[in-house]
């Protein structure tokens, strides 16, 4: 994990170099009441969700695929 320590209104880039199509910028909004206030800027096409969120939908998607999907082999 890299952690980086950022002031208000400084921002952080992830991709964006050669090798990576996208450029995801990350900027410190507000800090205050054992909160963070972060803003995200990045193409549309991106989706961006919480890690609990997105954990959820992996998950379901995950249920509906049907078993060849997931590399299982139904005896025939």
């Amino acid at each position: 994990m890299l952690v980086l320590t950022r002031k208000i209104e400084q921002s952080i880039a992830v991709g964006g170099a050669t090798g990576f199509e996208r450029l995801l910028k990350i900027t410190v909004l507000a800090i205050g009441n054992g909160n963070v206030r972060l803003g995200f800027e990045v193409d549309a096409s991106v989706p961006i969700h919480r890690w609990e969120v997105w954990q959820r939908i992996l998950t379901e998607s995950q249920r509906e695929k049907p078993a060849e999907d997931l590399g299982v082999l139904s005896a025939q």
